[in-house]
């Protein structure tokens, strides 16, 4: 290969990089690495290939939810029901399949339905009837909680079957150096990758269009209702997902899911993507979450209270609003500038 051509491949390489992390922050890519260094000085065996493998098995769920999260957030809207969507839907299986086998299928199509139709309440109330998002999303996620405390009494209720518990536990066994490629590993590859995809076609950048301006993308003809919508449909078939991997790598319990919503608006956050909508990669979403898995592993090594999470992800959401409207504001100032310099430019 000539230099002329490996100078393009590379050039090639580099913006198709760029659009990837179009309108994220590269800084949380940095922010991942430098967390990981720490970690690896704590405990170098966490650098073994195996290690980082189960890493990736444990965050699959978080970065799935961050997934969904970032098409609610980039449309300009919130969706506080996720956590408890994940709570009901291991719930609601464990209830069904009652360690049956047998009805370990008809249970996920049945929880794939019910996460489509929680998305789908959630986005017609906020789009249709506009209510907020926050209201509608806080309303549905008290609902849910109220049914699982219902259906289960406060204690686990009923058993999961060994065959649901495959994706969230299990991985093809065998392979060199990493010894095991966990199946929610594969399903978090291939939903990043239907998730890129979908942000790079027109309706990616219908999404973004409509976060960014709503009334400007209904005048050049966007359904901006159903594109809303649609964002609250992806985000409850992500929970669900990430439901099903939960349930099979911790078992039910009634506070599983608990605090995952907020959790997950903080890796979306940490990615880049912008509060009220328009601007954010879908890929520096998921880098967020991993970087909040990260962070979390490095509170274990450093043997610091678990309550302190909750502290870490306020700052995180403070730090990561601030910043973002400190560069909105400095744009504007730019974009004022240019407008005035022009301005002054054509009546000289």
């Amino acid at each position: 290969m000539s230099d002329t051509k490996r100078d393009g491949v590379g050039r090639n390489a580099l913006a198709a990089g760029a659009r990837l992390f179009a309108g994220g922050s590269g800084g949380v890519v940095a922010l991942l690495v430098a967390i990981f260094v720490v970690i690896f000085m704590l405990n170098p065996s966490f650098a073994e290939p195996s290690s980082l493998m189960a890493f990736l098995k444990k965050a699959a769920p978080l970065v799935i939810l961050a997934i969904g999260q970032y098409f609610v957030v980039v449309s300009g809207e919130f969706d506080l029901s996720v956590g408890s969507l994940v709570g009901a839907q291991v719930v609601l299986a464990a209830l069904l399949i009652d360690g049956e086998e047998s009805r370990t299928v008809p249970v996920m199509l049945l929880m794939l339905a019910f996460g489509v139709l929680v998305g789908l309440t959630n986005g017609l109330i906020t789009t249709v009837l506009k209510v907020p998002s926050i209201i509608t999303t806080l309303g549905m996620m008290l609902v849910l909680y109220g049914a699982i405390r219902l259906l289960t009494g406060g204690a686990p209720t009923g058993a999961l079957s060994e065959s649901f518990r495959l994706a969230g536990r299990h991985g093809i066994d065998g392979i060199p150096f990493i010894r095991q490629l966990p199946w929610a590993v594969l399903i978090l590859l291939a939903l990043g990758a239907v998730a890129v995809l979908l942000m790079r076609s027109s309706y990616g950048r219908t999404l973004i269009a409509v976060g960014d301006n709503e009334t400007a993308a209904a005048f050049s003809g966007a359904r901006v209702w159903w594109i809303r919508t649609s964002a609250f449909v992806l985000s409850g078939v992500a929970a669900t997902i990430a439901g099903i991997l939960i349930g099979g790598f911790a078992g039910v319990t009634a506070q599983v899911g608990q605090g995952l919503e907020f959790v997950s608006i903080t890796a979306v956050v940490l990615g880049g993507v912008v509060l009220g909508g328009g601007r954010g990669a879908v890929v520096a979403a998921m880098a967020g979450a991993l970087t909040i898995e990260a962070l979390f592993t490095l509170f274990n090594q450093l043997s610091l209270p678990s309550t302190l999470r909750p502290t870490a992800q306020g700052l995180i959401i403070i730090a990561a609003v601030a910043y973002a409207s400190a560069a909105q504001g400095r744009h504007r100032r730019v974009a004022r500038h240019h407008r005035s310099h022009h301005y002054a430019v054509a009546n000289s």
